[in-house]
């Protein structure tokens, strides 16, 4: 018996305005599967995932989540389904006003899944399996280095235990080193909790250690899906050019108009 992709989108569209950003997209994510989706910018990366996250709603297509049309429920059964997702902001998104420990928690809280107490007992679980101290939790976002943003946004995503996660541009802003550190700990927390995983990236070190398969996507369409380990030799003239980052080749750069 074939396996029901925890994901699988078919026919996705959406467009603003006279512009075309997704233009049918099919994809399938398996269980416990991380899915890396690269392309250039203005390719419909971000879009994709804010369709999947139920952000945007698109012009046509069907969005499973375990076998069900996510655009089709019910309201409240839709915001039953996101509330098994966490993601990871490409800034982090912490917010400033309330400390490391309440970021962290916020969703648990936000959903009354937890008492103050609970939470701060998760938070500080958590902040131990990204690799910080309970005394982090006491300090506020601003206190902290782009680092120890990036792994208590992690935390966060974490939290309430996600069947699925989303990662944009996880290590944006980060040095090499922090970088690997961070896809360290996002791999290692995936598999820990049996996740799976859809992540959104330009850097091809971060794609290849974070996915266990790879998508790009080109003027709103998957134009290549296979192996993460062979986004550096697809066999597609269009993947090789971005991940070699090569001026010449099928893409070619279009004036905004």
């Amino acid at each position: 018996m074939t396996e029901t992709p925890k994901i699988r989108l078919r026919g996705v569209t959406k467009r603003f305005g006279d512009k075309l950003v997704l233009d049918g997209i099919d994809l399938d994510v398996m269980p416990r599967t991380s899915m890396v989706v690269i392309g250039g910018s203005g390719s419909g990366k971000s879009v994709l995932i804010k369709c999947i996250l139920g952000l945007i709603e698109p012009d046509s297509g069907s969005i499973e989540i375990d076998g069900q049309d996510v655009l089709r429920l019910p309201p409240h059964e839709r915001e039953a389904v996101r509330a098994g997702i966490g993601m990871l902001f490409q800034n982090g998104a912490l917010f400033d006003s309330i400390s490391v420990a309440d970021n962290v928690a916020f969703g648990l809280l936000a959903q009354k899944k937890a008492t103050r107490a609970e939470a701060r007992r998760r938070a500080d679980e958590v902040l131990a399996q990204v690799g910080l101290a309970a005394s982090v939790g006491d300090l506020s976002p601003a206190e902290l280095s782009g680092g120890m943003q990036k792994r208590v946004a992690l935390a966060r995503a974490i939290a309430a235990a996600p069947d699925i996660l989303f990662f944009d541009e996880p290590t944006t802003g980060l040095d090499p080193i922090m970088g690997a550190v961070i896809d360290g700990l996002i791999v290692e927390q995936v598999k820990r909790m049996g996740s799976t995983a859809i992540a959104i990236t330009h850097d091809m070190a971060s794609a290849k250690r974070i996915g266990d398969r790879a998508a790009m996507i080109h003027k709103g369409r998957i134009v290549w899906e296979g192996p993460a380990d062979r986004l550096m030799d697809s066999g597609s003239a269009m993947v090789d050019q971005f991940t070699h980052g090569r001026r010449d080749g099928p893409i070619q750069m279009e004036l905004r108009k």
